[in-house]
């Protein structure tokens, strides 16, 4: 019979945790002194309270290990469970959001998304705007212990390719699975401490530099502005590009760094081909510019360079309305927010490695049509793929391309416009933030599509960031059968 009691524990551990992580919040919104401080310390209490008698609850049936089913339920609850407790804030708060809209920028905060319901930052109480903040930061390193410990366990998407780099080979220097997590998480600190302190050299006031540091390490894009990066135009475009693709690069390859050895992250396929993939990108995009716009050239570079790394990170930030960039560049927006970065990284979407199977297998095939006789072997960094890593990469990208259009088919379905729809299924499955149109682009937001459309991309958000199949497994009878 199945046993959901160590699920349970589990959950009710990470949402009593959240509910801590609360109170930080309370102590910004006391200092600043608008009263809004009782709404921190009722969402904290009700949190902690709940969690911590789940997790008494199912204490008794706390064993050694997970089985495949409880592990998939798991990671699939957590995301579901701790999005409802963290919009106990906005419900309760100086914002009086509604149940769905809540939800929504919770989920959206949690997955690091970045997509908002909120108008008005400008002149929201600082303790929500740092807990916004704080929602991204903790899903941020969330989706990289989920990434590295449970999604090449449970063979996921062609995660199971990373199995063994992520612990046999650091079994030498790093036996056990919780020295590597418990490494990141250094790493991870360290780097929102560095961007923070980065961004009051460059001129953000205190409050700015801690929040956007915590949404541009984790990937996020939530930003303490309705302007989003435009109100830091110039050299904090810079900053903000940097640690963006420091986050976007695999974490595993830093704490190998960490450990003494610097070749792996030298010589990772996936690192050369995402900055690579950047570069041109960035240099189309600045040429584009150059040529269809006033643009100076260190400012189309400026703006090439802080919008292309936000989009395909997923973080989501927007230091100009891009909108206005002509067909070709709003075209080529929407594909970036389809490319994603490295696996093990805080950023969303297909991921670089998934792309560069997909090519590995092509050419493959060609190579057989070309020589029928001739055995070919579809290789990644050197190193021959099975038959299940090939066939869990392409469920995944026909998962993700039927999910985008059956999603989209739905949203039009509520009465939003083509645009609207299709951009709205691809950045919610994708985990990207804003979206294209006059709606959802870079200079509007979510708050004025209808409610199923909201449900829809909450639950497309939550879906997108857990790698699509992880969540549709547990949907079918055999799961439950098993």
């Amino acid at each position: 019979m199945f046993d959901i009691r160590p699920v349970g524990y589990v959950i009710g551990l990470l949402t009593a945790i959240l509910g801590a992580m609360m109170f930080l919040p309370f102590l910004v919104d006391l200092a600043e002194g608008r009263g809004h401080w009782p709404v921190f310390v009722q969402s904290g209490l009700i949190t902690v309270l709940a969690g911590g008698l789940i997790s008494l609850a199912c204490a008794n049936g706390v064993k050694q290990g997970l089985t495949i089913q409880q592990t998939f339920l798991l990671v699939t609850s957590v995301w579901f469970t701790l999005p409802v407790f963290g919009a106990l804030p906005f419900i309760f708060g100086a914002t009086e959001a509604r149940f769905v809209d809540a939800v929504f920028e919770a989920m959206s905060g949690l997955t690091t998304t970045g997509s908002t319901v909120f108008a008005g930052l400008d002149s929201m109480p600082k303790g929500l705007l740092l807990w916004r903040g704080l929602m991204q930061w903790l899903g941020g390193i969330g989706i990289i212990v989920v990434a590295m410990v449970f999604l090449p366990e449970l063979r996921v998407g062609g995660m199971q390719i990373f199995r063994a780099e992520a612990f046999d080979t650091m079994g030498k220097i790093l036996p056990r699975a919780t020295q590597i997590a418990s490494q990141i998480s250094v790493i991870y600190v360290s780097l929102t401490l560095v961007c923070a302190l980065t961004y009051i050299a460059f001129g953000m006031n205190t409050f700015d530099a801690t929040v956007h540091a915590l949404t541009t390490i984790s990937t996020g894009g939530f930003s303490n502005y309705d302007a989003s990066f435009a109100a830091f135009s110039g050299p904090m475009e810079y900053v903000a590009s940097l640690f963006i693709i420091l986050s976007a690069l695999p974490f595993v390859r830093y704490v190998q760094l960490l450990n003494g050895s610097a070749r792996p992250i030298l010589r990772d396929s996936q690192v050369h081909v995402f900055l690579l993939v950047v570069a041109a990108l960035v240099t189309l995009t600045a040429v584009a510019l150059m040529l269809s716009f006033p643009h100076a050239p260190e400012r189309a570079f400026r703006e090439a360079l802080f919008n292309v790394t936000s989009i395909i990170s997923g973080t989501g930030y927007a230091s100009a309305d891009y909108m206005g960039w002509g067909p070709l560049l709003v075209a080529t927006f929407f594909f970036i927010g389809l490319i994603g970065g490295c696996a093990g990284s805080t950023a969303c979407s297909v991921k670089i490695f998934r792309y560069q199977l997909l090519f590995a297998s092509i050419r493959v095939q060609l190579l057989r049509i070309r020589s029928p006789n001739g055995v070919f072997t579809t290789r990644y960094e050197g190193r021959p793929v099975g038959d299940d890593v090939l066939s869990s990469v392409m469920s995944f990208f026909m998962f993700f391309v039927v999910s985008m259009g059956v999603l989209a088919v739905l949203l039009s379905a509520t009465g939003l416009d083509f645009v609207t729809s299709v951009s709205g299924a691809a950045t919610s499955l994708a985990n990207v933030g804003p979206g294209l149109g006059e709606v959802i682009g870079p200079a509007g937001n979510f708050s004025s599509l209808n409610d199923t459309a909201k449900w829809l991309l909450s639950a497309a958000m939550l879906i997108g960031r857990l790698e699509l199949l992880v969540v549709y497994a547990i949907l079918t009878v055999n799961f439950w059968r098993a």
